[in-house]
Order: structure tokens, then sequence, then C-alpha cells
């Protein structure tokens, strides 16, 4: 479980003062992102790309300007070619905000085309 904490800043409004949801999606992004350098080298952040290739995600409830949220996101089944990401959004009060599923796909950055990662990577990754 890896951990990002944000504060909602005005930018992050629509037009009925809640976080918009394009928002939620960049926060998944940018926990996934997070998570990934926190457990690689950079030899092996080099050597691995990642393009999103599925993403739901439920609303639960709205975020306002100024609330605190915790983005707390995990690698759920590694099947192939594909990396499931479970992710969570909840309000520094513990409200659940959002929920999301999301596929990525590991890209070798030279060729842009699919790859497999090495199992020391699939290991870093699977759930202890």
């Amino acid at each position: 479980m890896y951990e990002l904490h944000v504060r909602v800043e005005r930018t992050d409004l629509d037009d009925q003062d809640h976080v918009n949801n394009v928002v939620y999606v960049r926060w998944v992004q940018d926990a996934a992102l997070a998570h990934w350098r926190s457990r690689t080298t950079a030899e092996q952040q080099a050597d691995v790309g990642w393009a999103l290739i599925r993403h739901e995600i439920d609303y639960r409830a709205p975020a306002r300007l100024g609330d605190e949220v915790i983005v707390r996101t995990r690698v759920g089944h590694l099947e192939g070619l594909t990396f499931e990401r479970l992710t969570t959004v909840h309000r520094a009060d513990g409200r659940l905000l959002a929920e999301s599923r999301t596929l990525w796909c590991p890209i070798d950055p030279r060729s842009g085309r699919p790859r497999r990662v090495s199992e020391e990577i699939r290991r870093v990754f699977s759930a202890r």
C-alpha cells in the first residue's frame, strides 16, 4: 500500500465547487507513479514504462476546497501483460470519496511496445 497526501486547490474544482472528476483520475495516476518510483531503482524505471489501458472509478462523496485527501494505492492481480491497480481516495476524516480500479500495461520505452517485466519487479509489487 502506498499513500499520497494532497490538498484540494481552487484549480481542482468544477462549476459546482466539487473536485472535478478529471482531478480524481490525475490523483490515481500520480499515486501509481509515485508508488512505482518509491519501490524501484532508476535503472528499473528507465527499463519499463507504463500505459494505462482501462480506468474505472466510482465516486462516493465530493471533495471540496481545502480538504486534505489521502490517495491509497496498491497493485492487485498481475496477469501476463496486465497489472491491476486498486486505489481509494479518502478525506483526512476517513470519508471515502472514490474507489478506482485501473489496468496498466508495461511498455518498452525504446520501442513503445508492450513487454513483460522481470520476476524481480513482479515480486516487488506482489501482495505479501
